[in-house]
């Protein structure tokens, strides 16, 4: 917490409160975007209508296959499939925030599962310093790739769009040539028995830990500097720096954020399906955003929020788990994710435009 916390340049930082982080809020309000206040009125109007969505979608289905829909073993499975993405949408809530995009986290999600495996199969043994051998390399494979991205960036000059799909193809070739082009099996049963099938008081250990995860994001968003800053620069990058706030610097550690979070989740998918998946992640990039969008934070930049992403991580998992109940073609489940960012898009930038005119 102490590194997101930092300070963003070399200097000493002013104690909260002062002309810097004034300054900081002066710059959000005069964005052409419109002021910060009015901005996170809108997120929150988002958010209402993500969560009236959720339970709409829950009532739909509880009504149509209660036999099916309404068990405790059910409520499970769509909390475990939606915790696998909610790892990833924590970390894509600051990159959308700051007006980015990261569009490699389904990659190196995979990558680091595979570097996780092949230390854990390099070291033998199945212990627990194998399996926390194996937890850091992940987490190392994805801060590189983030650290990667972040740099490209910020130094290189490239738009965050083009830098992270290019790592999406070097993560995903990379990965391929690691594992030899098939999936890797042998995963401890230690991890998979405990972080992937255990629990505690009946909730699975994944949901548990995505939580965590959630609920410091969410801190870190609304309570602290580095939250602070991601949303400033998000509403008016140069402003931001006329603040004294260090851009790059804070672009390039939202980036590691987000790749940590990535190797974290291709660590649980280890645990969870005891392989490394390498055909199993194609649609997690696009899961996260819709997640994301869905939740509140505008894709525009300068309004982010995790607590909403947790309800926008939670629809796509309820949706696809009712079609696999009516009996519906699982191809459908991609037709409706698909139509539902686009939709989400448009009344982003309708009520952006809205809220901007004064309407």
């Amino acid at each position: 917490m102490s590194e997101l916390e930092a300070a963003p340049t070399a200097a000493a930082e002013p104690p909260m409160g002062t002309p810097v982080e004034r300054v900081t809020d002066e710059a959000a309000e005069s964005s052409p975007a419109g002021g910060s206040r009015r901005r996170r009125l809108l997120g929150g109007t988002q958010r209402s209508w993500s969560v009236f969505v959720l339970v709409a979608l829950v009532a739909l289905f509880s009504a149509t296959r209660p036999d099916q829909f309404v068990s405790w073993f059910n409520a499970k499975s769509i909390a475990v499939d939606a915790s696998s993405y909610l790892l990833i949408a924590v970390g894509m809530t600051f990159v959308i925030t700051i007006g980015g995009i990261d569009l490699s986290v389904g990659s190196v999600l995979v990558f680091s599962g595979v570097v996780g495996l092949k230390t854990m199969l390099a070291i033998g043994g199945g212990g627990p310093l194998t399996i926390l051998a194996g937890l850091g390399a992940a987490l190392l494979s994805g801060l590189v790739w983030g650290l990667v991205n972040g740099l490209v960036t910020t130094r290189g000059g490239i738009s965050p769009l083009i830098a992270t799909l290019g790592s999406f193809a070097a993560a995903t070739g990379l990965a391929y040539i690691i594992a030899g082009g098939q999936d890797m099996h042998g995963v401890p049963a230690g991890l998979a028995n405990v972080l992937g099938y255990g629990d505690f008081l009946g909730v699975p250990y994944t949901v548990l830990l995505a939580l965590a995860v959630a609920a410091l994001g969410a801190f870190v968003m609304s309570q602290t500097r580095f939250g602070r800053y991601t949303m400033a620069i998000g509403s008016h990058e140069e402003a931001a720096r006329r603040a004294a706030i260090n851009v790059d610097r804070h672009i390039l550690k939202v980036y590691v954020l987000s790749g940590l979070l990535a190797g974290l989740s291709g660590y649980v998918s280890l645990a969870r399906f005891q392989t490394t998946t390498l055909n199993g992640h194609q649609t997690d990039m696009l899961q996260a955003i819709l997640a994301v969008v869905i939740g509140g934070t505008s894709l525009s930049g300068g309004v982010g929020t995790v607590l909403g992403t947790i309800v926008g991580v939670a629809i796509p998992s309820v949706l696809t788990d009712g079609f696999v109940i009516l009996g519906l073609e699982p191809f459908w489940q991609q037709v409706a994710l698909g139509a539902a960012l686009v939709a989400v898009v448009m009344v982003d930038q309708r009520s952006r435009r809205r809220k901007a005119s004064g309407s």
